[in-house]
């Protein structure tokens, strides 16, 4: 939860730096590049030895990220300096998402029972878009646990039109009634 907070806090400073420049997209580029290297399995071994020097991690997040935006780079050399790269995709994500609120676009995960087709993910993207009131770009998974139907969730939104949520509700209905 800490951490999330942090994340979420480094990518609202970067999304109100980008949207004042008007570099959102180098903004999200840059931060998926370093999102991408710390999240690197060997980058992120360095980066948490405490045997080597913050110089020697700087030069490499320094190489690694070449050609990224200024700004971009001097986040991640923060994040060196803090030792807190681990949260790199989380501020990432956390862009991301401001970025596409800005633009009307929502994300939403959607689990169901059975792997969705192209054409039913694309219906079920239009028809939460319809209810979200903007764009939804959806990522699916698998739970067979919910039997059938679909859970949806946009934001702090939930949508639950499981079988197994309907199965209970009529169980509790029908325990009601016999009490």
């Amino acid at each position: 939860m800490i951490r999330e907070i942090a994340a979420r806090r480094y990518a609202e400073a970067a999304f109100q730096i980008a949207r004042e420049q008007g570099t959102e997209e180098a903004w999200s580029e840059g931060m998926s590049l370093m999102a991408a290297v710390f999240s690197n399995p060997e980058v992120g071994a360095v980066m948490q030895e405490a045997r080597i020097s913050t110089a020697d991690k700087m030069r490499l997040a320094e190489r690694a990220l070449e050609g990224v935006d200024p700004l971009v780079l001097n986040l991640a050399r923060l994040l060196v300096h803090r030792s807190r790269t681990a949260l790199a995709p989380q501020i990432a994500e956390a862009l991301r998402e401001l970025v596409d609120a800005e633009r009307g676009i929502a994300h939403a995960v959607v689990t169901t029972a059975v792997p969705l087709s192209e054409g039913e993910a694309a219906a079920v993207a239009e028809k939460l878009s319809e209810i979200a009131d903007k764009q939804v770009v959806i990522e699916t998974q698998v739970d067979e646990g919910i039997i059938g139907g679909l859970v949806a969730r946009i934001g702090d939104r939930l949508i639950d039109g499981s079988t197994r949520s309907q199965l209970l509700a009529l169980k509790r209905r029908l325990a009601e009634a016999r009490a």
